[in-house]
């Protein structure tokens, strides 16, 4: 930095205002803290296994409306992977089946 701006106290960027040791991230508030508080501490979830790996599904059928209904929202996009939980093999063909479903006018692309 050159002389012209002067030190505005950044040599405590990562301490508390007690002078105290950095901070450990992870706590806070914003989305999906793990209490209400600054606790720091992450909430432990159970991960996403993926329901066709499950029953060893080899192909999913573009035919079977009900099974790819449930990973259409009411706005007729298709999940994400990590909100669905299946696994990256089973999303492509998932998506696949759902595009050609829509195409064939089992599923709507959108919903009024």
């Amino acid at each position: 930095m050159s002389s012209n701006y002067p030190n505005r106290g950044n040599d405590r960027d990562f301490e508390d205002e007690d002078g105290g040791a950095p901070r450990s991230g992870g706590g806070g508030g914003g989305r999906g803290g793990a209490g209400g508080g600054r606790g720091g501490g992450r909430r432990m979830r159970r991960r996403k296994v993926c329901r066709f790996c499950l029953d060893k599904v080899d192909l999913i059928d573009f035919k079977d409306v009900r099974l790819l209904q449930n990973y259409i929202p009411e706005r007729g996009k298709i999940l994400p992977r990590r909100i669905s939980g299946s696994c990256a093999i089973h999303q492509r063909m998932l998506a696949e089946a759902i595009k050609r479903a829509r195409n064939i006018a089992f599923l709507p692309y959108v919903t009024d």
